[in-house]
């Protein structure tokens, strides 16, 4: 994410007092002259890299015509047919469907419109991007209750990249996976923070069908629903519009035009879409070259260096830590959650004899924490250092599972290292064979019923005896010496 927006020096920010970061340049007045900004492009860069794109090395800017009230320019800045990133793709899960799952039953397929060159197999679909291209977003409509609307012009000229795929999408739930997708790997090489509530991301849906009937194929009309900001609206939007087109398609037989679009919006509280307008060429638009701005070749140096900030994404790492670590599919999923997360557990990883102990230490104990006090991992207070050192003594029956936890509530309030905590409290495990036999005679002799009670069969007293050893020992006894040498004489006692 930019400090600056796309083509001025107002701050980049969400929120605020209204109309409180803006300037000449992005309210559009006489004389004002826009400067790119090289961050904004870099970022474009780095996000083309992630998604596979080829990056132009020359490319321009355009100006884009229409008329709305929080588009104070009456034009906006955006690229037209020379934009910075294109041919990209995706790999989304497949997705496997029944018949019947689809609306419209066997009149709707849309398996037939899914490009000829997407990749599809058991694991993997491809989804083809066509294009990024850079623009800037536009002020903010406020419609309040009553006749009056406000609006707050905070929001023109922040930065924006438009991610456009080809028609390879065959249902809601992977236009919604699609979204989670791309929004993953984008915050994970930090060019959006990808917050959907704030508008740091925003889906434009276009849906047409392929409908089926007495053998003949029919294209219905492209919809496009505007400005859906939830991973929910995005599924309940394209599953109502598929559906309406169907119905709508059966009374008016109209079919697709490629100049003829409709403009949806979507009703969260009526769960429908309407109609705002509809578009009949892009000539509407009067799309010209941006005479402000010039042409600019971008060189190898500024695309390798956007590449080195891609990194490994999340898919590619979930597979590696699932090979090196032996770790569940759970278990990687919630470990890459973020690029910061994922490099912590490494971090903790590597300095461990148990890798798979450290999972389990950051999953069951640490993300239970976060999630309490409502943290991100750069937010604990401490490092990747104390887990480690924790899974190692665990490991080495240096202390108990009860101690541990113990060990690890105090390393959270105190962020002392774990072997510092366990000699302070004395917690060291006894592992001496013949202290431990000694703890084990005592407890036999004491109970004489629960040993009699072993040997007339109830065999599940075993373990009410080993919490006698335990509790003798105070906690320190080595738990699988314990139960050997208990269990050798009880079975001399049953002979």
């Amino acid at each position: 994410m930019t400090k600056t927006k796309a083509f001025c020096a107002c701050e980049n920010k969400y929120g605020g007092m209204p109309d409180t970061r803006v300037c000449p340049v992005c309210l559009g007045l006489p004389g004002a002259m826009p400067r790119v900004s090289k961050g904004y492009v870099e970022l474009g860069a780095v996000a083309g890299q992630a998604l596979n794109c080829n990056i132009a090395r020359f490319t321009k800017f355009d100006r884009k015509h229409y008329f709305y009230p929080d588009l104070a320019k009456g034009y906006q800045i955006t690229q037209y047919d020379l934009p910075l990133c294109t041919d990209g793709y995706v790999d989304l899960p497949f997705i496997h469907y029944q018949e019947n799952e689809r609306p419209g039953g066997s009149m709707f397929r849309p398996e037939n419109f899914v490009g000829k060159n997407c990749v599809i197999d058991n694991k993997y679909r491809r989804i083809r991007i066509e294009r990024i291209h850079l623009e800037e977003d536009v002020g903010k409509s406020l419609h309040l209750q009553g006749s009056h609307s406000y609006i707050d012009y905070n929001r023109c000229g922040t930065p924006l990249i438009e991610i456009v795929t080809k028609p390879d999408m065959t249902s809601p739930d992977e236009a919604a996976l699609f979204m989670q997708t791309v929004q993953e790997i984008l915050r994970y090489v930090k060019v959006t923070n990808g917050n959907l509530e704030e508008g740091n991301m925003r889906c434009d849906a276009n849906i047409n069908l392929n409908v089926w009937e007495d053998g003949k194929l029919y294209h219905t009309p492209i919809s496009e629903i505007k400005n859906l900001n939830s991973f929910r609206s995005i599924k309940d939007a394209c599953t109502y519009e598929a559906k309406r087109q169907l119905e709508e398609f059966k009374v008016n037989r109209q079919e697709f035009n490629p100049g003829y679009k409709n403009t949806m919006n979507w009703d969260e509280e009526k769960s429908v879409t309407n109609i705002m307008r509809t578009k009949n060429s892009f000539v509407d638009y009067r799309f010209v070259v941006e005479p402000d701005i010039k042409p600019f070749s971008v060189s190898e140096e500024f695309i390798e260096n956007a590449k080195s900030k891609v990194g490994e994404l999340p898919e590619a790492k979930r597979t590696r830590l699932k090979k090196e670590y032996a770790l569940s599919d759970f278990d990687v999923e919630t470990l890459t959650s973020t690029r910061e997360f994922a490099l912590w557990f490494e971090e903790a990883a590597k300095n461990s004899n148990s890798p798979k102990r450290v999972a389990n230490l950051i999953l069951s104990e640490l993300l239970a924490v976060m999630n309490e006090k409502k943290q991100t991992i750069a937010d604990v207070n401490i490092t990747p250092e104390h887990i480690s050192d924790l899974a190692n003594l665990l490991d080495a029956n240096k202390i108990t599972s009860k101690q541990g936890k113990e060990v690890f509530e105090e390393m959270m309030k105190t962020s002392k290292m774990p072997s510092v905590i366990i000699k302070e409290k004395g917690f060291e495990v006894v592992d001496d064979e013949c202290e431990i036999d000694k703890i084990v005679q005592d407890v036999l002799k004491n109970n004489d019923n629960a040993v009699q009670d072993y040997k007339n069969g109830k065999t599940n007293v075993l373990g009410w005896l080993m919490g006698q050893v335990m509790k003798l020992s105070k906690g320190k006894a080595n738990p699988k010496q314990a139960t050997e040498i208990l269990q050798k004489y009880l079975a001399k006692n049953s002979d």
